[in-house]
């Protein structure tokens, strides 16, 4: 039924969110002078941002390599339910870590536990949407990055205002377990045919296969590209963002978290449209979302850096997110089209993967930056750069495929 799907990529949406929210508090414990002064952080710059690198690399590493195990091994149910459980104890053992090494390796732990989650994401759809309606679906689940950081900013801060940093790890982890697993539970059935059957066939050699079709399917280094540029803006303002609002604006700790969520509040509707315009063009014609979203958003993300009234910031701060929000359901929605379905999960994490093993280490870069030039502004010249690489690989993507010919979209089975 195409009811009983929708409900899946909004349970998929919600499990964005509270996987963002995870990821999130770091952030905002970079804000706290307790927690920077419990783990020795102080103002180091370049260790506050080793700590989303941290987490960026797990991620990563397991995005390409712990995907085509749970893809061929266990579907993307059983996989899902397996992350949650993992990423759950992980967050409630955090504050426990009695240095920060310990804590560094805790959020690379964490990273591999979540690591897994858009590629199983990305499988869900493609096993129950046709190649020509997965752009909303895409969208609609992908809104769950923006809202997850549009939430997490005010509510960590608000739990760690009310309950001390160490008890809002204890809580999030509470929130991680019980809502996630009702919703994978409750929500997230395979359609019969796609679930991963007994084969005689050794597993290593079912995975090998697996990761070898992803690794050949068309476009993933473009793909690729775009994916490093895109979560180079997504992991550096985010990390960063709290920091510049208390240090370099003089906001107060809750009041940041507030106006921390207000950018990713807009690119909630901006994911959404983009979405609406990939389900209304040719395939080929998608990369569009990414040269004139890299362009607008490396403009806005100038605009940010070179004002000084309040109000001039908070503009181009939400046109920044607006148009990177924009391209958001593209990368996905141009990979299904052209991987295969036993391996687009795999592929999907390939991208993914990728994309975070690279852009881990904006968030120290940006520090570094920040370092030379004393100011936290100084280091959203590093965001500028990603979007200017969008740009130009979203150009020549967009004229590679207007000479090639396309796929035949692959459909999904009926449903229900």
């Amino acid at each position: 039924m195409n009811k009983q799907r929708w409900w899946g990529v909004i349970a998929l949406l919600c499990l964005v969110v509270i996987g963002y929210v995870d990821r999130v508090n770091i952030s905002v414990m970079l804000a706290n002078p307790e927690f920077k002064a419990y783990f020795g952080l102080g103002g180091d710059r370049i260790q506050q941002g080793s700590l989303m690198t941290a987490f960026l690399l797990g991620y990563g590493l397991s995005a390409i390599l712990l995907t085509p195990v749970l893809e061929t091994l266990t579907g993307y149910r059983k996989g899902l339910t397996l992350s949650i459980v993992c990423w759950a104890v992980l967050t409630a053992i955090s504050p426990l870590a009695g240095s920060l090494l310990f804590l560094l390796f805790l959020r690379t732990l964490l990273g591999i536990s979540e690591g897994p989650l858009f590629s199983l994401k990305t499988m869900y759809i493609g096993d129950h949407f046709a190649g020509n309606e997965r752009g909303k679906p895409n969208a609609v689940s992908n809104l769950g990055v923006s809202l997850g950081l549009a939430v997490g900013f005010p509510l960590v801060s608000t739990l760690v205002h009310q309950f001390g940093w160490a008890s809002s790890f204890y809580i999030l982890a509470i929130i991680n377990l019980l809502v996630g697993m009702a919703l994978v539970r409750l929500f997230i059935h395979p359609r019969q045919q796609h679930v991963p059957a007994p084969s005689s066939t050794p597993a290593m050699q079912r995975i090998r296969a697996t990761l070898s079709t992803a690794w050949n399917t068309p476009l993933l280094g473009w793909n690729m590209v775009i994916e490093i540029a895109t979560l180079s803006y997504l992991w550096g303002s985010a990390a960063w963002l709290p920091s510049y609002l208390t240090d370099e604006k003089g906001f107060s700790f809750r009041q940041m978290g507030w106006l921390a969520s207000l950018p990713f509040l807009v690119s909630l509707v901006s994911k959404y449209l983009g979405g609406v315009i990939l389900d209304r063009i040719p395939p080929k014609q998608a990369p569009v979302l990414f040269a004139v979203g890299g362009l607008t958003t490396a403009l806005s993300v100038l605009g940010v850096m070179l004002s000084h009234d309040s109000g001039w910031i908070v503009f181009f701060l939400l046109a920044a997110n607006a148009c990177w929000g924009a391209q958001g359901a593209a990368i996905p929605t141009l990979l299904q089209y052209h991987a295969k379905q036993q391996a687009v999960g795999s592929a999907y994490g390939l991208i993914n993967g990728v994309g975070n093993l690279f852009s881990a280490f904006v968030p120290m870069l940006m520090g570094l930056v920040m370092s030379h030039y004393g100011s936290v502004s100084s280091g959203f010249s590093v965001l500028i750069a990603s979007q200017v690489l969008t740009l130009l690989t979203g150009a020549l993507l967009l004229m590679r495929l207007r000479h090639t010919s396309q796929p035949q979209p692959q459909l999904a089975g009926k449903t229900g």
